[in-house]
């Protein structure tokens, strides 16, 4: 048995839920527990998860909190992992029954590394999508890349619990891209193992995803954390002046977006927020 508690956030996926669980209830290497959090779901959720745990040979705990979003569920269910480690899994997605297997050995061997993350395969509505290169996740230091988009897939994830005692939690503030925020804090100090497997299958293209309902204005979570991480966390000044640079680009970006759908308030408190950060740089 490996000593990984699974953390599963869900909501109103009762039967994709069914997947979730049973793709770690299938691994050739245990875990020590799945802790499934109910962010408030009103459908069948909870009666899937009571069926699967009389059955599991392994505990299989529910967590209910009203609905906050995948932050604070996440949030919750690191707070009550018994493991040294945690592994997380959206209740949209499955893993490889080898995912732990092959995993869980690799962190335990590279005991500099807190985190580590795995090669996925994606399908959109059930058809497989061939990954970009700026896609491909990367081994070490992948800060630069972190800056330029969500570089780390969730449900890929594997990290020693005392990572988040150093870094922080998931921002619960940021009802998207809360993986992003959380993930740039890391990179900015620890590098990611990356296990050279497919070991995750991502399930996209279905409009009840976060990523879809906040496709419009995605940006703005990202400016956020991009704020955040220059004006609160004590990164080396290269990194600062990197993420200020990407935080103006992307207030540019956000700021055309707006003025070309009419919206002249955004689009000009983007701009003076571009400005400000400009004016720092410029001074240091």
């Amino acid at each position: 048995m490996a000593d990984v508690s699974v953390i599963i956030p869900s909501y109103n996926r009762g039967q994709r839920l069914r997947r979730a669980i049973g793709s770690v209830l299938n691994q050739r290497l245990q875990v020590r527990e799945i802790l499934v959090v109910d962010d408030g779901s009103t459908d069948e959720s909870g009666r899937i998860v009571e069926e699967f745990r009389r059955c599991a040979d392994i505990p299989l705990i529910s967590c209910r909190q009203p609905n906050q979003g995948p932050a604070a569920a996440r949030n919750l269910g690191i707070s009550r992992a018994s493991g040294e480690f945690v592994a997380f899994l959206d209740s949209d997605d499955e893993w490889h029954r080898d995912k732990i297997l092959l995993q869980y050995p690799e962190m335990l061997a590279a005991s500099s590394f807190l985190v580590s993350h795995t090669r996925e395969r994606w399908l959109k509505n059930g058809r497989h999508l061939n990954q970009k290169n700026i896609h491909q996740p990367q081994h070490g230091d992948i800060f630069e890349q972190s800056l330029k988009l969500c570089c780390v897939g969730m449900s890929t994830v594997m990290a020693r619990k005392g990572l988040f005692e150093r870094y922080g939690m998931f921002d619960e503030s940021l009802r998207c891209c809360e993986d992003y925020d959380l993930w740039l804090r890391v990179a900015a100090f620890e590098p990611f193992l990356l296990v050279e497997r497919r070991l995750t299958v991502k399930h996209g293209g279905r409009s009840d995803q976060v990523s879809r309902r906040y496709r419009v204005g995605m940006d703005r979570f990202r400016i956020q954390a991009l704020g955040r991480l220059i004006e609160t966390v004590p990164i080396p000044e290269d990194r600062r002046s990197a993420a200020r640079a990407e935080l103006i680009r992307r207030c540019e970006i956000y700021r055309r977006g707006c003025m070309k759908h009419s919206r002249q308030s955004e689009a000009v408190f983007y701009r003076k927020l571009a400005e400000r950060f400009f004016r720092i740089s410029e001074y240091r």
